[in-house]
């Protein structure tokens, strides 16, 4: 099945990441959010369309676009104090990140399953804790040496665990729904996995 814009298999997966896509929007609007930032879901759509559109442009825009688009609504909003002109400070470690993130996970995940998600939410989580972290690190008060690094990544231990925690969550959502949603429609299957 060629992977066009018209076909049901991509209008699937599109439909998955703009609904959890709408809950990461939302999410940070709610009164209790603090207690679970990072929770997030956008890992969990790197993973997920790292290893579910075949078509490179896809895999990569999707995430990217998802997280410039929620990133936008999010630092013109609630977080518009800590918006510095564009986005917020050290965005760009973010987006290096996640498109490290997509490029890891196409590696990973040329077949999807449990060992495979598995490895790519551990890659997906490591790639974010270590980039991000190192724009926080690169230039600010912090010592600029590997002891200052270490400091910073320890700093976000917490952080990393939310997001490790929401990639899981939101992950599980998205794989299991289209899988069983695969077993239902087989239409949505690749004809190289009916093979394999």
């Amino acid at each position: 099945m060629s992977e066009s814009i018209f076909n049901p298999r991509t209008l699937i997966l599109l439909l998955i990441v703009a609904l959890v896509t709408i809950l990461r929007t939302v999410a940070p609007f709610s009164d209790n959010f603090g207690q679970i930032a990072n929770f997030s879901a956008v890992g969990a759509i790197t993973l997920f369309s790292g290893s579910y559109f075949k078509n490179t442009v896809q895999s990569f825009a999707i995430p990217l676009l998802t997280l410039l688009m929620t990133d936008i609504i999010l630092s013109t909003t609630i977080y518009k104090e800590y918006s510095t002109g564009f986005l917020y400070e050290g965005w760009y470690w973010t987006y290096i990140a996640f498109a490290l993130m997509v490029f890891v996970t196409r590696l990973i995940s040329k077949k999807v399953n449990v060992l495979n998600f598995v490895i790519g939410t551990l890659a997906v989580v490591l790639i974010h804790w270590i980039v991000t972290d190192l724009g926080v690190w690169y230039g600010s008060n912090y010592p600029q040496t590997l002891a200052g690094f270490w400091a910073v990544l320890v700093l976000a231990i917490p952080f990393e665990l939310r997001f490790l925690y929401g990639t899981v969550a939101y992950g599980i959502l998205m794989f299991g729904s289209f899988e069983l949603l695969k077993v239902k429609y087989p239409v949505l299957t690749l004809s190289r996995e009916k093979i394999s």
